[in-house]
């Protein structure tokens, strides 16, 4: 039965002032968004360059969901008083700009921090705090480069690849997000508020601690696409031969029991306890072989059927599906998973917050037109009436 989705509310009367961009910064704000807080995302009147920058509206539609946006010239004086007074009502401040930029606009974190002392003050930078980088622009593949990513992504002898999910962006403005709750629940006991810095390499050699486990255990770089420790193991082809025919198959060297019944399914139980293939170490010494030993089966497969398979026996296995598969599948919108967004004249399949709190999955709503909550939020934020607002609007200030 499908389920209906709704905010969490758990950061229900949360205010965040939301000057981010593109997709590290904003990914963090649309988190708080999902989980009921009250995202005023600010604008210049041209629009935030996610908005503008990419030839159409679906990449800005994917990282503001759920959020409110208000255009201010802050290169006016009273525009950026007005963003000021809105800081002093705010728990959040949250921007990834250029190294020095938000200093050069005058809402730094001395001057933020001195208007609200509470406040806790949010940077996403490329590179970190003294780093020999720290002035560098960076985006998601800099930041997948530079941070390990890439050196162990790839085929073991080929070039190294950057991995398709947007760990850099995507995976550093959830660190923060995490980081920006701990800070409001460690506020609500002492009262002070935090200064939050991240930096996308930084994120990355963190999502790469498995990279730095071979390291350790080997003395050396660790490297792409490194032998399996327990074959068969890896992408292994099915028909009818697309680009994504493949089913990704592992066997674990905590439970010996996957290899037999692997080979129980395949028809092979012939080769159970043959003593050229019975232990990992063993298979490792004719690892092309054994990898063929399953293609041959695959091959015959198409991945979803290999997939159900290999699953129904106990061997672990993914299908390799594509976007296409994944939003064509009935079941993501039958949990709400993945949901339908509005905005303007478009719409898009966009993939909800993954975790159901109470089996209730986040709802998405729209990513805010340009200035669409202006009159709303400064009338929520700063209790501004009708008139102060379109004084604002006739000098350019908003």
């Amino acid at each position: 039965m499908p389920v209906t989705p709704a905010s969490p509310g758990c950061l229900s009367g949360i205010r965040v002032l939301d000057l981010t961009q593109f997709e590290a910064g904003t990914t963090c704000t649309e988190a708080l968004a999902w989980m009921g807080a009250d995202i005023a995302k600010v604008e210049p009147p041209r629009g935030e360059a996610g908005r503008t920058g990419f030839g159409d509206a679906y990449y800005f539609m994917m990282y503001n969901a759920n959020k409110r946006s208000i255009t201010v010239n802050l290169k006016e004086e009273r525009g950026l008083a007005l963003v000021k007074e809105m800081a002093k009502k705010a728990d959040v401040f949250a921007e990834n700009f250029a190294p020095g930029a938000v200093e050069r606009l005058g809402l730094g974190y001395d001057v933020v921090s001195a208007i609200n002392p509470g406040i806790i003050y949010a940077q996403v930078k490329g590179f970190g705090a003294g780093s020999p980088y720290e002035k560098g622009l960076s985006f998601d593949p800099i930041a997948q480069a530079a941070g390990g990513a890439m050196s162990i992504t790839g085929e073991r002898d080929g070039r190294p690849v950057k991995p398709g999910p947007t760990i850099g962006d995507t995976g550093t403005g959830m660190l923060m997000a995490f980081s920006i709750v701990s800070a409001l629940f460690d506020r609500a006991r002492t009262g002070k508020g935090r200064r939050l810095q991240v930096a996308m390499q930084d994120s990355v050699m963190h999502y790469s601690r498995g990279g730095f486990i071979t390291q350790a255990r080997t003395g050396k770089a660790a490297p792409r696409r490194p032998a399996a420790n327990n074959p068969p193991g890896g992408i292994f082809p099915c028909k009818p031969g697309g680009p994504n025919d493949y089913v990704y198959m592992t066997t674990s060297r905590a439970n010996p029991e996957h290899w037999p019944r692997l080979l129980k399914l395949i028809g092979r139980e012939d080769l159970i306890g043959d003593p050229r293939y019975d232990t990992p170490d063993a298979r490792l010494k004719c690892e092309a072989e054994v990898d063929e030993l399953v293609a041959s089966w695959t091959r015959e497969r198409t991945k979803h059927e290999a997939m159900a398979q290999l699953s129904a026996v106990g061997v672990p296995a993914g299908a390799v599906l594509d976007t296409q598969e994944l939003v064509d599948e009935p079941s993501f919108y039958e949990r709400g998973i993945l949901q339908i967004m509005t905005h303007g004249e478009r719409k898009m399949a966009m993939p909800t917050w993954p975790v159901r709190f109470d089996g209730v999955p986040a709802e998405v709503k729209s990513a805010p037109l340009l200035g669409e909550h202006t009159a709303e939020v400064l009338t929520d934020w700063l209790g501004l009436d009708a008139a102060a607002i379109a004084a604002l609007r006739q000098d350019g200030i908003v």
